[in-house]
């Protein structure tokens, strides 16, 4: 079984729909005290009625990760209610899909600004409270995506490296402190994620290749929670692209030349002015 959860305090961005919310519940249902960080209220206060429905316990934090002062208010908020701080999910999360070439800039800033500084902006807002208690575990939500870029998402994928980057460094800057750093790699979730990216702008484009659901990868998650882990993917075939990828890059390139013409099929029309 490895960690016993009930009773926990755990942190998680993201938390209004997809994976977050299916995280959120899982935790709950495994007996932890979760508070729920994400931008949209409505959706937030309704994860966190129906958590509570069945008997788990949920705050709801309005929160923009984007902002830096809004995730220090968040995992404030999870110490002043509950005393300390157990684990963080970094969940939250934004695609775009689009060459780089074609990817404007605004959009470039707003997906590091959520992506990879709202990681950070977690991270370095929840050590502070895990080193007082000489324990805690951070998880960080990143993607397969992380681990190979694919033809239409290499800015959404750089984003991605950027977070596995981080918590490679960060696991071994933390040995000893008896706190624990893991990245979690899921593969195409059934989410609204790519709907959400299409509304951007840039390519309609779906998962490639095989397809998980969000209460698929909150297991996993639990599951990492229960026994850390360094490094989780999802879908265990994907370790397969992984080590490819790292032995044979061209022929790797060779197999992504595949999806350009279900990428060039997706190109959606300019937005109006």
């Amino acid at each position: 079984m490895g960690r016993d959860l009930r009773g926990k305090v755990a942190v998680i961005t993201g938390a209004s729909a997809g994976i977050g919310k299916a995280t959120a519940e899982a935790l709950a249902r495994a007996g932890s005290r979760v508070v729920l960080g994400a931008r949209r209220h409505d959706l937030l206060e309704q994860v966190a009625e129906e958590i509570r429905v069945k008997g788990g316990e949920a705050l709801p934090v309005v929160t923009d990760v984007a902002e830096a002062s809004q995730v220090e208010a968040l995992i404030g908020r999870a110490v002043a209610a509950y005393g300390r701080l157990d684990l963080l999910v970094a969940n939250a999360g934004i695609g775009y899909f689009a060459p780089v070439e074609e990817t404007p800039l605004e959009v470039v800033e707003r997906l590091w600004r959520v992506n990879v500084l709202g990681t950070l902006y977690a991270i370095r807002s929840a050590l502070p409270v895990m080193r007082r208690q000489r324990q805690g575990h951070i998880i960080v939500v990143s993607s397969v995506a992380g681990k190979r870029g694919a033809p239409g998402s290499g800015l959404y994928a750089a984003t991605k490296f950027a977070q596995v980057g981080l918590c490679e460094a960060l696991r071994v800057e933390l040995a000893g402190t008896g706190i624990a750093a893991s990245v979690v790699c899921p593969v195409g979730t059934s989410t609204e994620f790519f709907e959400a990216a299409a509304a951007l702008g840039g390519l309609r484009m779906g998962p490639m290749g095989p397809v998980q659901t969000a209460e698929t990868v909150a297991a996993a998650i639990v599951r990492c929670a229960r026994r850390p882990r360094p490094e989780v993917l999802v879908y265990p075939p994907a370790r397969l692209l992984v080590i490819l990828n790292a032995l044979a890059p061209r022929l790797v390139d060779a197999l992504m030349l595949r999806f350009r013409r279900r990428l060039l099929e997706g190109r959606l029309p300019p937005p109006s002015s």
